[in-house]
């Protein structure tokens, strides 16, 4: 909060802690639950990543790359008994029905993908991201999320999620993620990613602002618009359609 406030970024409405929240969430699970649309997993991470490894190399495979396989979606009552006895606790997951999703996002174009039987609800009890994202969405009248094209795969479960909730689901503007030099996702190992790290290495908060404004062809080098200026240049069918790599100079790294 203090470093979008030190940028000029501000916001509107409260805080808002998903911590905080766990009624909302627990609410739409029950709702769920009572329609018939879940079902306990037993698995574990790994025999989930093992499945969806076999699914990639079975020819004609129908399920998408990563999906859940439904392994526990026909366990009767005796087999999950028999895993309850081994002391796994289960989490809870969405039945899909083999849905698939399409939806227009607003820099991505249109995108059409298959809703796998995904995790709701973890076997601590924890809400998962999916069912929390929904929820919040909902319950704050959100109109629009923008977010990395990393998570572009994930919203069909989203949308698919808030039909069933009889919520409307927001529209969708993915962007490139930014990367390190070395071409991998931006992290720390890449040396000042954060605006403390900046403003050690000399540079105050407006000039990293203009760094972002040339990013996004905003801008040119050297110029420093104010967020007035910036707010009337900016057209989101115009934003960089490619991953935008962090310069050397700018992250404070040195090559291997």
């Amino acid at each position: 909060m203090r470093d979008l406030a030190a940028l000029g970024l501000t916001h509107d409405g409260d805080v808002v802690r998903q911590s905080e929240r766990l009624e909302l969430y627990r609410a739409a699970i029950d709702r769920l639950i009572a329609d018939d649309l879940t079902y306990p997993c037993f698995c574990t991470r790994r025999e989930v990543l093992a499945e969806a490894a076999e699914s990639i190399a079975a020819p004609h495979g129908a399920r998408p790359a990563g999906a859940y396989a439904g392994t526990c979606s026909t366990l009767d009552s005796a087999g999950r008994s028999e895993r309850e006895a081994s002391g796994r606790a289960p989490s809870l997951r969405l039945r899909s029905g083999g849905a698939v999703v399409s939806f227009t996002d607003r820099l991505a174009g249109f995108y059409e993908g298959a809703v796998d039987d995904f995790v709701i609800r973890r076997a601590d009890g924890t809400p998962a991201y999916n069912l929390a994202v929904v929820v919040d969405d909902a319950e704050q009248g959100i109109g629009e999320v923008v977010r990395g094209d990393d998570l572009l795969e994930t919203t069909p479960r989203q949308i698919h999620l808030a039909r069933l909730l009889g919520v409307d689901a927001p529209d969708y503007l993915h962007v490139p993620l930014v990367f390190g030099p070395d071409g991998e996702r931006l992290a720390k190992r890449h040396g000042a990613v954060t605006l403390d790290d900046q403003q050690a290495m000399g540079r105050t908060p407006a000039a990293v602002r203009d760094v972002f404004a040339v990013s996004l062809g905003l801008a040119e080098e050297g110029e420093s618009p104010s967020l007035d200026e910036l707010f009337q240049r900016f057209d989101a069918a115009q934003l960089p359609r490619n991953r935008w790599a962090l310069p050397q100079e700018l992250s404070g790294s040195v090559e291997p």
